[in-house]
Order: structure tokens, then sequence, then C-alpha cells
């Protein structure tokens, strides 16, 4: 069996070359995250006159000058009574999960947090005897104690990789994925107590749709039927806006409705139909997609513009639009961007578009397409579902 040449558009190629210059991450890590092999992406960088670049070195600054003797006494004493109250209030703040445990778990804090605060500080806080919590370190470790620290420290890590996104869910998926036989339930109530969570939405809307058009429209070919039974079968396609101090970033994307994977996307400061144009130019030059194709989008002017339907025309791909005012009827790719938003967007501030890009590219090619556990996959990455397509 042939192996199916990859192809890369322009696009993606500065966006990776960029990132790199951008990031201070080296061109071996970033070429890990994207699926490429180092060489290819050094090729990109001497082509398009970029170099690899480390960590932005701080620009060093002169230590500022003493306060005065008369302000120095007075500002001790205020920085003792404060750093009293500021301990407790995080002391407080940082255990949550530990107030509602058992007498091990806040023992277990106090222990994992000496180094931070004073011992007996942290005991009085939390309703704890200093002599009990003593008592308990030089007691012999449980097997099952010592069972939930190391799985704990799994778990830490699983969720650090997934840049904080996962949940008890994802976590479990991919501990299961490395068969570690343990159930869902232990998985919630360690992250829990560990204090760590899934990232949650912010609520934030703008219209990207505009439907007032006498463009032809095309009828609704698959009725919420979100099912393909291989890759290039049925795409789905829509714009999103991502807010910067510069005003709105939009993003066209296209997904495989069978590998879940964004197979192509755009992103400009105007919401022409260009956008979409290039997003489903991309789609089409790396999937090569054979004739037959459904292609779905809402009713907006970008899709039903006369240089959209051509480009579908011309590589056999049939159209189909969701009924007025129906965002259900393009659900899976709505879901997209929810995810999108929920794991990144709503957790940045971007300040400037450049920044944006850069920081989505990242997230789509390096963590999304190539990573991310999808639950609709049955907790396998969009990348590996289209690895057993192949």
């Amino acid at each position: 069996m042939s192996v199916k040449r990859r192809v890369f558009p322009e696009t993606f190629k500065r966006e990776a070359v960029d990132r790199v210059a951008s990031s201070g991450l080296s061109a071996g890590v970033v070429a890990r995250e994207l699926g490429l092999h180092e060489t290819v992406l050094r090729r990109w960088m001497m082509q398009y006159g970029a170099q690899a670049t480390g960590p932005a070195r701080r620009p060093h600054t002169q230590a500022p000058a003493p306060s005065p003797s008369d302000l120095a006494a007075e500002n001790a004493r205020l920085r003792r009574e404060n750093d009293h109250l500021r301990m407790e209030r995080d002391i407080l703040k940082k255990p949550r999960a530990h107030l509602r445990s058992g007498l091990p778990m806040k023992f277990g804090f106090v222990d994992e947090h000496r180094g931070a605060w004073p011992v007996r500080m942290m005991c009085r806080v939390l309703g704890l005897s200093a002599s009990g919590y003593y008592a308990w370190r030089i007691r012999p470790e449980s097997r099952r104690a010592a069972a939930n620290r190391a799985l704990t420290e799994d778990i830490r890590l699983i969720h650090a990789e997934s840049c904080g996104t996962y949940g008890s869910p994802r976590v479990h998926a991919v501990l299961r994925g490395h068969g570690r036989r343990v159930g869902r339930s232990r998985v919630e109530r360690l992250m829990r107590c560990a204090g760590l969570r899934g990232l949650a939405a912010l609520p934030r809307r703008t219209r990207t749709t505009d439907s007032r058009h006498g463009y032809p429209i095309a009828p609704n070919r698959l009725g919420r039927n979100f099912q393909a039974a291989a890759p290039g079968q049925v795409w789905l396609a829509d714009l999103t806006y991502i807010p910067t101090g510069e005003g709105w970033l939009y993003l066209a994307g296209v997904l495989d409705m069978h590998t879940r994977k964004l197979v192509g996307w755009s992103m400009r400061d105007t919401l022409h139909t260009q956008i979409a144009l290039e997003a489903l130019t991309m789609a089409i030059a790396r999937q090569k997609p054979a004739p037959g194709l459904i292609h779905h989008s809402d009713r907006g002017i970008q899709y039903a513009a006369e240089a959209y339907r051509s480009a579908l025309a011309q590589s056999g791909i049939t159209p189909s639009m969701s009924r007025k005012g129906d965002c259900w009827d393009n659900a899976p790719m709505e879901s997209f961007f929810h995810t999108l938003k929920t794991e990144r967007v709503h957790h940045r501030v971007y300040a400037t578009r450049a920044e944006a890009r850069r920081d989505l590219f990242g997230y789509i090619e390096g963590f999304y397409n190539s990573r991310r556990l999808h639950s609709a996959l049955g907790y396998i990455s969009p990348a590996e579902m289209e690895r057993r397509a192949a």
C-alpha cells in the first residue's frame, strides 16, 4: 500500500516558522508538536529566512536604591504583619478540597507545603494539631496512600501536558491508554483533592453569519446525520471570532466529520469571502478528497458567494446548508469552536492579532489535531483516528 504524501500549504509553513521564531521553543520541540521531521521544519526556516530562537532574555535592570533609614523600620513592621495575614489567606485559599478531606489528606497537604509556610501555622489554620502531624509523618505510609500519591503525580503530569484543559474523563482515558487500571471516580477524587480541574467556558458572542443575500442556497443534505464512515466523506465549515487588543480576528475552519480533524483553516481581520475560501483551499490541498464529498455550512454570504461555489464545483464537492437560523444543523463545528474558546481563547488576553494567530496555530496544529483526546472518537486524537482509517 502506497504511503500518502503529506502536503503543507504555504500558510501552514509560514505559521510553523513563525511559531519557532516567536515562541522561544526550539525547532525540534515545534516539529514534534506539529508531527513533522525537524529537518523539514528547518528547511522551511531556511526558505523563509528565519532562525530558531531561545527564550528572550530579559534586559538587565539595576536594582532599586535602598529605602531611607527612617522608612526602613516602619516598612519592616508593616511587612511582617502583612506577610502573616497573607500566609493565612493563601493557606485557606489553596487547599479547599483538603478542608473537606480526612486527616491523612490534610496532613499530606501540610507535608507537601512545609517548605512554603510554617507547619504550626498550617496546622492552626486547618484545625490540626502539630503533634498529630509529626506523629503521622513518622508513621509508615500505607500501600493505598503510596499508590494515591504516585497516581496523583501522574495525574498532575497529564493535566499539565494538556495545558490544564483536561478534566477527569480525559485524564482517566489517558491513564487507561497507558495501561493503568484505575476507576474514573478515583481519578475525579484525587484531582479534586489536588485542586485540578478542566477549563470552563466564559460566555461571549458576536454575529458572524450574514444570510441576507441573493445568492443560491443549497439544500440541507445532512439532516443532522453527523456520521461519516471514512475521512473525506463529510466536511463541516463555519466561522468564529477571536477578541484582541487590535479588534476582532476571525477564524474560518473546515472539519472532517469522521476524524474530527480541522483539515483547513484561515485567520483574517475581515469576514470577506476570501477567509472561507482560504480555509477550503487548504483543506483540499491537504486531504485531496475524491468527488462526492458533502460540504455543509450555514447560509452565510461567504459560503453562498460565487467564488466559493465555484471552488466546490471544481473539486467535485457537493454543497449543503443549514436551515435558516438553526445552529444545531452544524453542531459538531459549533462544538469545535466551543472547545477552542473554552480551552484556549477565554483564558488568554491577546494584545495583537499576530499574537492571537500564533497561539491559535499552536493550539490547532500542535495540540487539537495531533494530541487532544476527543470524546466522540472514543478518547483518541484526530491524528490517531486518521491513521487508523488510512
